[in-house]
């Protein structure tokens, strides 16, 4: 159980220096914001190209881990929208929004740190999976339903072409592109870049949990007890059972990727899940839900954790 504290435990005290930095003034939301732009578009695509790029190309795709984390994560958004569409009637849109609260995982800013700490160098490639699943699949079909949800409809070939916009234009997928190319046809960045790289990617993982606190100091719990107890129970609990219920019906046989994939799926929703919501107009809900959500996960990932040490999972 110590062990246990001492991966969850760090990982908190990072977050909680973020939190108390902005708390004091010594932050302010402009700051925050460059943070997080510094971590996603620079210091997590320069990772995932590392690990990428330097991995033989038949390490890359795990098509095991895939399946079972894109199935698992599927299964929850149908389940999401089924509780808000069908059982609360809240229209496709708001259950949208709610399903993704359940769905996406916060992958490169909690999930890795504690990946990495649980199964070392591996963290990465998982991370590339991951990333790779929620920003190529999962976000791509949340968009087509929350923008067919909305009220006055767009022509579905500009939602399409959208969407296709975003894709193609998010630094993580064209740094992972990159690092399949390169490791495709064994290529090597010059030795200046490469170390620009190599200093970008250690930065990745401290620079990415301060922010999350940051961001959290910037948000308050306020109504919607209900919907946002609904998300927190489906996001770390239910998530992570639905990974390992496709873990188990794929008979996937590796044992650390098996937890890694489970522990992400435990995280809390993705930082940028207010941002998303923004743009439908449910920004308050979503920062409130992300908030709660992240305070709890200290409980269930170190309960997770402790499961996989006994050898219960």
């Amino acid at each position: 159980m110590l062990t246990v504290l001492n991966i969850t435990s760090s990982i908190f005290i990072i977050i909680a220096i973020g939190f108390a930095t902005v708390r004091r003034g010594l932050l302010g939301p402009k700051d925050t914001r460059a943070l997080g732009v510094f971590v996603i578009d620079y210091a997590l695509p320069a990772l995932l190209f590392k690990a990428l790029s330097q991995r033989p190309l038949g390490e890359l795709l795990n098509v095991d881990l895939l399946l079972a984390y894109t199935f698992g994560s599927f299964l929850m958004l149908v389940f999401g929208i089924f509780v808000g569409y069908i059982i609360q009637r809240k229209g496709l849109q708001v259950a949208t929004i709610l399903a993704m609260g359940m769905t996406m995982s916060n992958s490169a800013f909690m999930g890795f740190p504690i990946a990495q700490q649980m199964i070392g160098s591996a963290a990465s490639a998982s991370l590339a999976v991951y990333v790779s699943v929620e920003n190529l699949i999962m976000l791509p079909l949340i968009f087509t339903l929350a923008e067919l949800g909305r009220k006055t409809k767009s022509h579905w070939f500009l939602i399409m072409r959208g969407i296709v916009h975003r894709l193609i234009t998010n630094p993580l997928i064209i740094s992972i592109s990159m690092g399949v190319v390169f490791s495709a046809f064994d290529l090597h960045l010059p030795v200046p870049f490469n170390h620009a790289v190599d200093m970008l990617s250690g930065a990745s993982a401290p620079v990415a949990l301060f922010y999350i606190g940051c961001t959290l100091a910037g948000l308050s719990l306020k109504g919607m007890a209900s919907d946002i107890s609904i998300i927190v129970f489906g996001k770390l609990i239910l998530h992570p059972m639905a990974v390992y219920l496709m873990i188990f019906l794929l008979a996937f046989e590796n044992p650390v990727l098996k937890q890694a994939a489970i522990i992400n799926a435990g995280m809390p929703m993705f930082s940028i899940y207010p941002l998303l919501g923004q743009k439908y107009g449910h920004e308050g809900f979503c920062a409130a839900a992300m908030v709660l959500t992240t305070m709890m996960s200290f409980f269930t990932i170190t309960g997770l954790l402790w499961l996989f040490q006994s050898g219960y999972l």
